[in-house]
């Protein structure tokens, strides 16, 4: 089954909050017949688009192929949240990689907010980018990891934006009645990620970018000159970069075996009115520390959009609101008979470690994808940092690329079922409180 079509109509946006609320672009044609470039970028997310943007502005030809639209994927769908550092904590990449790697791999996680930022003032980008995530906990340990970390991060780091919340303060911010106090990143934020990647590609556009959309890629053949083939095009190019994410399908064995697809859901309910105070009491955004976290904000007319539940097959569940109104209800009893107005999946993708996976594939082809959650800042820099590479300086994008790196057990055959069983385990860890 082919993910891109697995749980989507061809060519369309899902029904989503985002989908409802954000304003098109004309759609890109298919590409046909022979084009050339410098570069060809196979996916047109949050990596592509910003890749893309970032060499045409350095005078580089560009075209991005899309198999779907622009921002279809896990881009244009997720939690919207642009948070501090890696998908990670700081204290475990210190224990894992050393001081000088923990360091430049923190400093990296603040640039991928910087350059988030940057890019939309410098765009003008309407996407409701608003400062503030909170993280908070289910029980004292939890409260008192997130409080070291916080601490940590001051004292490593310079980085004072990090607050802990005892639980009382994180009642008045968020009045769950089993959270028990956590912290609030003041220097992360939240947006509209479908907004922001159309955003980004509009810029790409006026830059010289050609995008061309329901043209997926079936075959990059490397030799003198790359050929990026479709059904009905082929694009002849110096450089090729693959921006596929959980999407990649069969075009790299060896990305595809250290990057898997998971699915992930979220719900927008009806306007809240004043019964969102009892929810959130200041415009944040909010993740927890769930295994399978639960995360969520209000959105701009009023509504809780709430992120929880994953699934490890190809295909969505068939009722995603029910799938996703269990932990919804679980942190927000008090919202059993709030309607649910739009339910919605999306494919990411996750590495074994949990960082993403930065490759030089051949000569020629640049990979960047994994990034478990993390994606709508590490994406956006990942493009930056490719682009940085083909200019060679290549600091950036060898941070990531020397990382040790683990193949999901069991090759492509097996990976699915051994990460149910794994998952199934965490799930088990997450309802007993262990």
């Amino acid at each position: 089954m082919n993910l891109l079509y697995a749980n989507d109509e061809k060519g369309a946006y899902p029904a989503s909050w985002y989908a409802a609320t954000c304003e098109f672009l004309v759609p890109c044609p298919a590409v046909e017949g022979e084009k050339t470039a410098d570069v060809c970028v196979i996916g047109a997310g949050f990596t592509g688009l910003s890749a893309a943007l970032h060499l045409a502005k350095t005078g580089l030809s560009v075209i991005v192929l899309d198999a779907q639209r622009i921002g279809f994927g896990a881009s244009g769908r997720n939690g919207g949240q642009l948070g501090s550092g890696q998908r990670i904590d700081q204290r475990d990449l210190l224990q894992m990689f050393g001081e000088d790697s923990a360091r430049r791999l923190w400093e990296l996680g603040e640039e991928s907010k910087a350059t988030v930022v940057s890019l939309i003032r410098e765009h003008k980008i309407d996407c409701a980018l608003k400062p503030g995530i909170a993280h908070f906990g289910f029980h004292d340990k939890d409260m008192h990891d997130i409080h070291d970390e916080a601490e940590f991060l001051a004292k490593s780091y310079g980085y004072s934006q990090y607050h802990p919340l005892s639980e009382e303060e994180g009642q008045t911010l968020c009045p769950s009645p089993v959270y028990k106090g956590g912290g609030i990143d003041r220097g992360g934020y939240h947006l509209h990620p479908l907004r922001l990647v159309l955003g980004l590609a509009k810029a790409a556009q006026a830059a010289g970018v050609k995008i061309y959309e329901n043209s997926e890629v079936t075959a990059v053949d490397e030799g003198a000159k790359t050929r990026v083939k479709t059904a009905k095009g082929t694009v002849i190019c110096e450089r090729t970069i693959l921006a596929c994410n959980g999407y990649l399908g069969k075009l790299n064995a060896s990305v595809a075996g250290r990057v898997m697809p998971i699915n992930n859901f979220i719900v927008a309910t009806e306007p809240l009115g004043d019964e969102g105070m009892r929810v959130l009491r200041e415009d944040i955004a909010v993740s927890d520390t769930k295994f399978v976290v639960n995360y969520f904000r209000k959105s701009e007319d009023g509504r809780l959009l709430f992120g929880g539940g994953e699934n490890y097959s190809y295909a969505f569940p068939k009722d995603i609101a029910a799938t996703v109104r269990k932990p919804m209800l679980e942190i927000f009893p008090h919202l059993k008979d709030v309607r649910i107005d739009y339910a919605w999946g999306g494919t990411l993708a996750i590495t074994m470690r949990r960082l993403p996976f930065f490759k030089k594939l051949g000569p020629s082809v640049y990979s960047a994808s994994g990034y478990s959650g993390h994606g709508v800042g590490m994406a956006i820099l990942a493009g930056k940092l490719i682009s940085q590479a083909i200019h060679g300086d290549s600091k950036g994008f060898d941070t990531f690329a020397k990382l040790p790196t683990m193949p999901f057990p069991g090759g492509p055959r097996m990976r699915f079922p051994l990460l149910v069983l794994a998952m199934t385990w965490y799930s088990l860890r997450d309802r007993l409180g262990i």
